[in-house]
């Protein structure tokens, strides 16, 4: 592929990619002032967001399957018409309840530009080139944590936080147009797989017995869903309990995600000497050490603020190396099914983070320890997974 052609796929295929960061991430700021304005309980401003990861979970589930039957495109258009659709609803609620019901319409809509990007990869790229497109699509996806935030704290104090969704509802049809302009057909009739229903429950089924796609899996799952504790718990701790300013907190949160691009780009360049599988397990054991002291400032509060955010920094960063490579092994073995594979992948990682999600508001306490051992939690659970299990199934398999 021509160094034009695959720079604009990767940018194409990585703002879809970013419906999730964006959405996640731009409308951070806005949660005290949510709770404020609508009286709610923290719990139910926290269900924003654990309901946005359920319609990701199961968006996934649909568009991965339609995906590898219909080829990669019409879902796509579906999928990101929701996602304007639930943007727009967002905008105009009267309510924190019907805030909960569109933010569950932007994820069944959103995700369908992760779960097919994914696929769109995998059948364009072999296991060590996927993992380069994806450590590139985090750079440009990396973009909107830095980004996002920052601008959602502007448009919170200038124009309220309803413009949060507007501009999401601009960058939705922005997509949906490029994806119709720019963006080809990759998956060519003669490779589509027929069936319905119970073909791809078939599949899901086929791809929950594979021992070495559900380790990779998993393992990057652990990763995502520390991700996931750090985005619904990191709001209350910086801005209520650590006093930083909510036009503010996105330069924070934009800066985590400035050594998530800088691990991306590392990793990209490990690639052309190392094994992805090599690099993993050195990245997997950095992110449990981070997590780990996450932890442990969160219980006794050691170091401070300062404390928290650099193990937060480069248990986020961990991201970078860890998540192109899981997402390249397991995809690697199941081109024939790439969207079954991707949307499997998808629904585990989301499905969890909304369970880590909902789980930080459910044990808020006034502290950062909900946050913090959850997160720890999630490093260890990582580790464990590579070293008991996805390491000796590396070494079984390698020739």
């Amino acid at each position: 592929m021509a160094s034009r052609q695959y720079l604009i796929l990767a940018v194409l295929l990585g703002a879809l990619t970013a419906f999730a960061p964006m959405s996640i991430d731009m409308y951070l700021p806005s949660f005290p002032t949510l709770q404020r304005e609508f009286a709610g309980n923290p719990g139910l401003v926290q269900a924003t967001l654990s309901l946005f990861f359920v319609g990701l979970a199961i968006g996934q589930g649909i568009y991965g399957p339609i995906s590898d039957r219909f080829g990669r495109k019409l879902p796509l258009y579906i999928g990101i018409a929701l996602y304007i659709a639930g943007s727009i609803m967002a905008a105009l609620t009267p309510s924190l309840e019907g805030l909960v019901i569109a933010r569950f319409v932007q994820g069944i809509g959103g995700c369908a530009g992760m779960v097919i990007a994914r696929a769109i990869v995998r059948d364009l790229f072999d296991e060590r080139d996927s993992a380069r497109m994806l450590t590139t699509l985090m750079l440009v996806m990396g973009l909107a944590p830095i980004l996002a935030p920052v601008i959602g704290g502007q448009l919170l104090t200038a124009f309220g936080w309803q413009s949060i969704f507007w501009v999401l509802t601009g960058f939705g049809v922005c997509c949906l147009i490029l994806t119709a302009v720019a963006l080809r057909e990759s998956l060519p009739s003669e490779k589509r797989q027929p069936g319905g229903v119970m073909v791809a429950l078939r599949n899901y089924w086929f791809l929950a017995r594979d021992l070495r796609f559900l380790a990779y899996v998993l393992t990057g799952t652990s990763v995502m869903a520390g991700m996931f504790a750090y985005i619904a718990g990191s709001p209350f701790v910086f801005i209520e309990l650590h006093g930083v300013p909510a036009e503010r907190y996105g330069f924070l949160f934009g800066l985590n995600a400035v050594g998530l691009i800088a691990a991306s780009q590392i990793n990209h360049r490990l690639l052309a000497r190392y094994s992805g599988r090599a690099i993993l397990r050195a990245s997997t054991m950095g992110f449990a050490a981070a997590a780990v002291l996450v932890g442990i400032n969160a219980l006794t509060g050691i170091g401070g603020f300062i404390g928290l955010l650099v193990p937060l920094f480069f248990s986020v960063a961990s991201l970078g190396f860890i998540a192109p490579n899981t997402t390249a092994a397991a995809m690697a073995m199941h081109g024939r099914i790439a969207g079954a594979a991707s949307a499997f992948l998808g629904i585990l990682q989301f499905g969890v983070g909304a369970v880590v999600a909902a789980l930080v508001g459910v044990l808020a306490d006034g502290s950062a320890r909900p946050m913090g051992l959850i997160i720890a939690a999630c490093g260890l659970s990582a580790l464990a997974l590579q070293e008991i299990y996805l390491r000796p199934l590396q070494a079984k398999h390698t020739p």
